[in-house]
């Protein structure tokens, strides 16, 4: 048996996420009745949340501290729903990607792994996708697991999700080397285009 995790973003699907987050959450903002400060996009590029090394900041919450930043107080949940809504793609899903999860599946189980720092975009946008959602037995977002890409703690979140000790991962990322990690030892890359042979 061999558990196989698919990269979402760049891997099996394209989206066209926003070119500007800044100009998009604060477009969603401004909506929803928050008075945006005039350095918004300043505001939300600083760090106002350190995180350890390899750590994500969820989006809402950074959204939540740039407004605070500057004194701005976001009523009813706005931040939360602001991200949402400026995240909400439209999604193609990459040639050969049906293909190679109904393969990853003739063999074990199989994982979605999301770049996605806005809740529910890794959700709808596997929703949108032609994947076959029933083949998938879990989905990882870094929003959720709170770990970047690149950091061994998504990868193992996927491994405890799935149940195994051992996962192939099947995507761009790129994993520091200098870090021992035995989901890396034991990663593969495949190509879509291939279904996964």
């Amino acid at each position: 048996m061999t558990a196989t995790s698919f990269e979402l973003f760049g891997t099996l699907v394209d989206a066209d996420l926003p070119d500007d987050p800044a100009a998009a959450v604060g477009w969603e903002l401004a909506d929803r009745g928050v008075d945006l400060p005039d350095d918004w996009a300043a505001a939300y590029e600083e760090t106002h949340i350190d995180p350890p090394e390899g750590a994500v900041v969820p989006l809402p919450a950074h959204v939540s501290a740039a407004l605070a930043s500057r004194g701005v107080e976001a009523p009813d949940n706005a931040p939360r729903r602001a991200v949402v809504a400026a995240f909400d793609p439209e999604v193609q899903t990459r040639e050969g990607a049906r293909a190679a999860v109904a393969a990853a599946a003739d063999r074990g189980p199989v994982a979605v792994l999301a770049d996605a720092p806005a809740p529910e975009l890794a959700r709808r946008t596997l929703i949108r996708s032609g994947v076959d959602r029933s083949l998938v037995d879990a989905t990882v977002s870094t929003a959720a697991c709170g770990w970047a890409l690149t950091h061994d703690g998504a990868h193992e979140t996927v491994a405890r999700r799935l149940g195994v000790e051992r996962v192939c991962h099947v995507g761009r990322v790129a994993v520091d080397r200098e870090r021992p990690a035995t989901w890396r030892r034991h990663r593969c890359r495949r190509s879509c285009e291939s279904g996964g042979e």
